[in-house]
């Protein structure tokens, strides 16, 4: 099997599969990204088992230019007796591999080194050296290369262990003479420093040869500590300009386009990404001057991201699911000549208003010419025109809202459901259109002031707004959550969380019985759960007056778990919450757990869906650190925040801890001392089934793994609760302890002052 690496456009090298390989460029980044491509070159498909970049100080590797790649050929630790020594002796994870000869003589030293600042050696790699064997005065290290085109540059590492004997030599490559003059050369005791050639060397026969010769002064034989071997790939292939290539891959991981996006934007030609095409400049780069993503399943705002492609002529977004408006910074292009938008949500009123140039614009059927340019007497016909107008106009519209405002006063309040989503933005208009086919009931904000009796009892308040108690005309008991103006959560979070609620239907997920949109008031109406929600029964104002015992936590956590695994696996398609936590698990008068708070969810598109690109969103300290980082969202993440939960259920503490870091690093080098009760709630007092403990906090260990495809499903996660819940059981059931008592009834009088807690 073999197959071709290319670093961008340029190629890299061949890999031959016979054995593990490991394969390494140093190169000066010409852009925020640095794609590698593996090129089926009709021998197996290509694979990659590990792809690391590492970033090296300014001082590096001086040699290395901008305009070049040097790829590793060599990179040896002479004498030494592990066979490869690589982080955390090097940190910044080079590979040394061990190289010995029956020829040479091995030393070592247990002393501190000292390393170059210009290579940063690793310690261990500059204790252990090779010198020449018994009366010779010569060491060689040599090695053939079949490939001619093939140039060559070398480095090599010294440092003496002793500075009572000298120790004087010549360093030849090929025949030619290295160093900065004619003097011979000495190492640095207990201090490395290198010796490199001036320049890329390629030998005509492909032999390679390094010689160090004693001189006639020296006592000691010449020694070698570490040679480092590259040759020089050449950068001819245009690349693509950095910022645009900057800003595709911002719009790539923003949207998630599916398309054959790797690698290059623009070269090689055979492998341009569809939809760009780009255009040659100078310095050997191109510019992205047309951009075609029409039907590619656009969700979302119109990305300001466009602007960044500053050379960009032609854009087509049609027929997508943009919203909005259309930004300026979009329109106003310095070269923009095309800019198709039909098909979408989009509101584009004021683009020629705002265009200095000329622009054809396509929104939906028509198409509309934007041309500043105009002369002289159309200027003056336009300003008498105006003056001559707009009064007629200011009067005209006086009368018209006179009118209108004495038709409305005079309308019935039944029209006002229906105005409300005619009148809604494009953005919304058809999610409105949805709220209305609901089965959820929509009320009017005066039934809202009824039912809470003018939002007299607050019982909760979050990032959308105040939770009030109510109770409906039947006696039932509802939360409502109320969007206050400061909210940063708006129209978008409200209708995720409608939308979400009216189809899922669990009985660990807390039911919505209505919903308000009316003029500016947004409210929310769910089921009442009167015993408040996990987090106040840990930390919070519950905890206080009565401990949850181990049963009863892991019984919570189960029913929180089966709430999210019919999130992911029985809605089609899958639901993501994204703000999974300790808050939004409520509990009713029985202590049943139930997921509220759906406002942040992200639905699939699909079921063959692999995730969603999306902003991070969510909770300090319960926030996938890899959904963070790369902003590609699966169920995987709310898997980790799930394992925040448990670790919290466990040790009764929060998940982060100003000075001592995140839940999961604590709990883990306590896990080190396998010591159950270290890990535990002190305040359940030891009683707890140890392999019941072990279980969860094994579970959440799994759950906050680093990388999300080692973590489990929901589905796991519900098996290792209930074999948790069923071993505490039978601790129970032998010592005879008796479950916490059921919580009060649904009385009124009774009910305590918790709530759904709004974000």
């Amino acid at each position: 099997m073999e197959f071709d690496l290319y670093l961008g456009a340029n190629y890299w090298d061949t890999v031959y599969v016979v054995e593990n390989q490991v394969y390494e460029v140093l190169f000066v980044a010409w852009a925020s990204w640095a794609p590698v491509c593996l090129l089926n070159t009709g021998h197996g498909a290509p694979f990659l088992s590990l792809l690391e970049l590492r970033h090296l100080g300014d001082a590096m590797y001086p040699a290395l230019k901008a305009n070049q790649t040097m790829s590793m050929f060599r990179r040896r630790n002479m004498g030494g007796t592990l066979f490869i020594t690589r982080y955390p002796d090097d940190p910044y994870d080079r590979y040394w591999w061990t190289s010995v000869d029956p020829q040479w003589k091995n030393l070592s030293s247990t002393q501190n080194m000292q390393p170059d600042p210009s290579f940063v050696e690793p310690v261990a790699v500059l204790q252990t050296a090779a010198t020449a064997t018994g009366k010779n005065t010569a060491f060689s290290f040599t090695w053939q290369e079949n490939r001619l085109a093939y140039s060559f540059m070398v480095f090599m590492h010294f440092a003496d262990f002793q500075n009572n004997q000298a120790r004087q030599f010549d360093i030849y490559f090929n025949g030619n003479r290295l160093g900065l003059s004619d003097k011979p050369y000495s190492p640095q005791y207990l201090a490395s420093s290198s010796v490199s050639t001036s320049g890329w060397y390629r030998a005509t026969d492909g032999n390679y040869n390094i010689t160090l010769v004693a001189t006639a002064a020296s006592v000691l034989a010449p020694m070698l500590n570490a040679i480092e071997i590259y040759t020089l790939l050449t950068f001819d292939t245009p690349t693509t300009f950095p910022e645009d290539f900057d800003a595709i891959m911002a719009i790539k991981f923003e949207y998630g386009v599916k398309k054959n996006w790797t690698g290059d934007p623009c070269f090689p030609t055979i492998y341009a990404w569809d939809g760009v095409k780009c255009s040659n400049t100078s310095d050997n780069t191109t510019r992205i001057t047309a951009l075609d993503l029409s039907n590619s399943n656009l969700r979302g705002v119109l990305s300001t991201k466009f602007s960044k492609l500053t050379a960009l002529e032609n854009l087509d977004l049609s027929y997508n699911n943009l919203v909005g408006s259309i930004p300026d910074s979009v329109s106003s292009l310095p070269s923009l000549r095309v800019l198709n938008v039909s098909g979408n949500y989009l509101t584009g009123d004021s683009l020629c208003t705002n265009y200095t140039g000329i622009l054809i614009f396509r929104y939906d059927s028509g198409t509309s010419a934007c041309d500043k340019r105009t002369g002289p007497s159309r200027k003056k016909i336009s300003v008498l025109v105006t003056s001559v107008v707009v009064p007629v106009l200011v009067v005209a519209a006086l009368f018209l809202a006179y009118f209108f405002w004495r038709a409305k006063r005079k309308s019935n309040d039944d029209h006002t459901e229906k105005l409300q989503v005619e009148n809604a933005p494009s953005s919304t208009k058809s999610q409105g259109d949805h709220l209305q086919d609901a089965e959820n009931r929509r009320f009017t904000y005066k039934e809202l002031e009824s039912f809470t009796d003018n939002f007299e009892r607050l019982i909760g308040q979050g990032g959308f707004g105040l939770v009030y108690y109510g109770h409906l005309e039947d006696g039932g008991m509802v939360a409502v959550k109320v969007r206050s103006e400061s909210s940063s959560h708006g129209l978008d979070e409200f209708l995720a969380e409608v939308q979400s609620l009216t189809k899922v239907h669990h009985r660990n997920i807390v039911s919505l019985v209505g919903y308000c949109w009316e003029k500016n008031h947004l409210a929310l109406v769910y089921e009442y759960m009167s015993q408040g929600n996990l987090y106040d029964h840990l930390r919070g104002k519950n905890a206080a007056v009565e401990t949850l015992n181990w049963r009863t936590r892991v019984r919570i956590v189960l029913d929180a778990a089966q709430g999210l695994d019919y999130l992911h696996n029985g809605c089609s398609p899958p639901i993501i919450h994204r703000d999974v936590k300790s808050s939004n698990i409520l509990l009713d008068r029985n202590l049943q757990a139930k997921i509220a708070d759906l406002g942040l969810s992200k639905r699939y598109l699909s079921d063959t869906q692999t995730h969603i690109s999306a902003t991070a969103a969510g909770t300090a300290g319960y926030m996938d650190p890899e959904y963070y980082l790369t902003g590609r969202i699966t169920e995987s993440s709310d898997v980790y925040s799930f394992g925040v939960i448990l670790l919290e259920v466990a040790t009764g503490e929060p998940p982060l801890v100003p000075g001592h870091g995140h839940i999961a690093q604590r709990v883990k080098q306590r896990i080190a001392a396998g010591d159950i009760a270290s890990i535990a709630d002190t305040r359940l007092g030891g009683a707890y089934d140890v392999s019941s403990m072990w279980m969860v906090v094994d579970t959440a260990m799994a759950c906050t793994a680093d990388a999300g495809a080692k973590r489990p499903s929901m589905a796991d996660v519900v098996a290792q609760l209930k074999d948790s819940l069923a071993l505490e059981d039978a601790r129970e059931n032998d010592s005879n302890v008796v479950a916490a008592p059921t919580m009060q009834s649904d009385d009124a009088a009774l009910v305590s002052s918790f709530g759904p807690s709004a974000r």
